[in-house]
């Protein structure tokens, strides 16, 4: 498994929000987002400034207890022109909130999965960054590179939140869906360093499972880190005319139900 990289992190959501913001400035504030289609650029733009700064506040106030998260949200300009010095701010803001000496306070974390809260966030919002920078790109018709090493990353954060302890509440038809009997289903990168891209998931009666290892199993998924992570947020079909580079061994309705209801990237 790759692990998340703090400094690396914090760059990469400095760099992907510039990214996004350039393709937001291309695409222009009302254009539709193909890969979420009920959104505009508008939307999009306020979704990602507003999330980075208002988990900013989280780390900076070191909030532990629930109730008392944030209950305003960063207010978008009005004018476009603003945006990318307003994104740049909260990408700055939230990769300076999650320092060295924030990774391990006391801050609250929604998985229940035992990392500490600002490591958690500092992954939540990576993910967002990228994912919606993609996005972004689709809408303007630009390229969106993922680094193979961050794009693995990002890979074991979505699949440690869909088999979190606070999943089944936040997600409970979700949790419910991906439960089996046993059922596998293999993930494999072809582009990270040491063989680290390598992801097993079991359906298990009590909910799903997974772990960073390279198996047999009842389907296959292998090919770039990126592609595998687009496919797995639902920005790219698994299958079809436009598919990605991944070749699928096995039970391919077995992938495509996992991918039917597993969704956790807003929008």
């Amino acid at each position: 498994m790759t692990e998340l990289n703090a400094e690396d992190a914090r760059r990469a959501i400095v760099e992907h929000t510039r990214r996004l913001a350039e393709s937001a400035a291309a695409a222009g504030p009302g254009a539709t987002v193909p890969t979420t289609p009920q959104w505009t650029i508008t939307d999009l733009v306020q979704h990602v400034g507003q999330t980075q700064h208002w988990v900013a506040e989280i780390i900076e106030r070191r909030i532990t207890d629930p109730a008392r998260l944030p209950a305003e949200m960063a207010a978008l300009p009005a004018d476009p022109g603003e945006w990318q010095a307003w994104l740049s701010q909260s990408a700055q803001r939230v990769a300076s909130a999650c320092s060295d000496d924030a990774l391990d306070a006391p801050v609250f974390n929604p998985a229940g999965d035992g990392r500490p809260g600002t490591r958690f966030w500092l992954s939540s919002v990576l993910n967002e960054t990228v994912v919606h920078g993609f996005d972004a790109a689709s809408a303007a018709g630009r390229p969106a590179g993922v680094d193979a090493g961050i794009a693995a990353a990002l890979i074991s954060n979505h699949l440690a939140m869909l088999t979190s302890p606070t999943w089944e509440m936040q997600r409970p038809e979700s949790a419910r869906a991906i439960r089996g009997t046993g059922q596998t289903l293999q993930w494999l990168a072809t582009d990270t360093a040491d063989g680290a891209g390598a992801w097993l998931i079991e359906r298990r009666p009590d909910g799903a499972t997974w772990q960073p290892a390279a198996r047999q199993a009842d389907v296959t998924m292998t090919g770039p880190a990126e592609s595998l992570l687009l496919t797995l947020t639902r920005r790219l079909p698994l299958t079809g005319r436009e598919a990605t580079s991944i070749t699928v061994d096995g039970d391919t309705s077995l992938a495509q139900h996992w991918l039917d209801n597993t969704a956790h990237v807003s929008g």
